[in-house]
């Protein structure tokens, strides 16, 4: 089959550029290397695999910037949030998913595609003609090696670790209750596991005196993402770090008590079934018998079986503000587009989001046009923005979409209500945006 562009990797990012080409007609060539070759941090050859967390963060489009992300992605045809949507889990305000049914269904719709050649194999080599690369933070090295001749620049990298996994049934929900805090959602969102002020002291030296698994050579000096830190580095910031992070108790009520406990771990749920629920925020580099044995002093999970337990791997992205130009092109090879983590961005909905922008870029491209970006006044024209020129070169690191990368409201309002305005004005950027686009 005569593909019209190559598409490198089906993460997320892959998978979205992919779906967006094919929908607006082109013949696309998708190569994944998983089924011929795994990773450190894959489990499946399944196409947009999540490998930490089965959330997509708030889905609030009102008041939250990947709220409003969603609901961008939504409005011009994601696949990705498509199949989210279809494959949503409990969680509150937060858009989780079953991330087995999520994968297959992301894999099954583009493997149906009659544009999609999905072909499993290793690219070692950057190709000559249209290209998104879009292979993730575990980028082969090959690869990644022809990037840097290419670029002369050395990938930057940090490390990014997995929550375990927990069967419901093995929760002890006599100490455990459901509840999401401040009672958003249906109320049976999350599990909460209390701990009184020994028990958190105690699980606290726990971690921190816990076995932690051993650095490879290529790993040594390698920093971490603030939004994937192992619980048990946050703990080493402070003993009271926790409780103001992942395990606060604000908003909780042990129905044992009637108060707030004095810290709590939060497992939310994992799949469609309910059987499998994860630890939030409890991504760790401790050893995996340690994990059994220091998990299984909190309150409820005394009797934890594990579906899986945490891990931890190397991410690498490339310095995009410096390399890429505005429709995320390199700059030294302009046939040539890169997607999804490996720009910098982080997170699975800004994964696919960049994913998405490279899918409509080279669409406009193959037809002899030119898309304009899209606001920055909108989530994914901010987000847009920090990868291809809004950060400094050398402080630029991965980052979520937030408000702050918006640009500040021209009028002035009170402080509650100027995120709510910038989403209004987001909305109305991105349909002015949409109409002149296709006009």
């Amino acid at each position: 089959m005569t593909h019209q562009i190559h598409i490198i990797g089906g993460g997320l990012a892959g998978s979205e550029a992919a779906w967006q080409l094919a929908e607006a007609g082109y013949q696309v060539r998708l190569s994944e290397m998983r089924g011929i070759e795994a990773t450190p941090a894959h489990h499946t050859d399944a196409l947009a695999e999540l490998v930490c967390s089965n959330s997509f963060r708030s889905d609030d489009a009102e008041h939250n910037a990947v709220g409003l992300l969603h609901a961008e992605m939504r409005a011009m045809g994601s696949l990705i949030l498509a199949q989210a949507d279809q494959h949503r889990v409990p969680a509150g305000s937060a858009l989780a998913v079953d991330r087995d049914g999520f994968a297959q269904g992301v894999t099954a719709a583009i493997a149906a595609h009659p544009k999609i050649e999905l072909v499993r194999e290793r690219i070692d080599s950057l190709p000559e003609g249209p290209t998104i690369i879009a292979t993730g933070p575990l980028t082969g090295a090959a690869l990644a090696e022809a990037v840097r001749s290419e670029t002369g620049e050395d990938a930057l990298a940090f490390f990014d670790a997995i929550a375990p996994i927990v069967h419901r049934d093995s929760i002890d929900m006599e100490t455990a209750w459901f509840q999401s805090r401040w009672n958003k959602g249906d109320g049976h969102d999350y599990i909460n596991c209390p701990m009184n002020k020994d028990e958190y002291l105690a699980f606290h030296t726990a971690l921190m005196e816990g076995e932690k698994g051993e650095f490879r050579e290529w790993e040594l000096n390698t920093p971490y993402f603030e939004g994937c830190m192992p619980i048990e580095v946050a703990a080493s910031r402070g003993v009271d770090t926790l409780r103001y992070g992942p395990m606060k108790p604000v908003g909780l009520d042990d129905p044992r008590t009637g108060r707030w406990p004095y810290a709590v771990v939060q497992l939310r749920q994992d799949n469609a079934l309910g059987t499998l629920w994860n630890i939030v925020g409890f991504q760790t580099k401790l050893k995996h018998a340690e994990q059994v044995r220091i998990f299984r002093t909190i309150p409820g999970l005394q009797n934890a079986k594990f579906a899986r337990l945490g891990g931890l791997h190397r991410n690498t992205f490339i310095q995009s503000p410096k390399l890429l130009d505005g429709s995320l092109r390199l700059k030294s090879q302009p046939n040539i587009r890169f997607a999804g983590q490996i720009t910098g961005c982080e997170g699975y909905v800004e994964s696919a989001a960049i994913g998405l922008l490279a899918g409509r870029f080279a669409a406009a491209e193959l037809a002899g046009a030119a898309l304009p970006s899209p606001p920055r006044e909108t989530a994914l024209g901010a987000l847009l923005g920090h990868i291809t020129g809004g950060a400094e070169v050398e402080t630029y690191q991965p980052m979520n979409v937030n408000f702050g990368l918006f640009p500040p409201l021209e009028t002035k309002s009170k402080k509650a209500d100027r995120k709510g305005l910038m989403a209004a004005r987001a909305r109305d950027a991105l349909q002015q945006w949409q109409a002149a686009a296709h006009g």
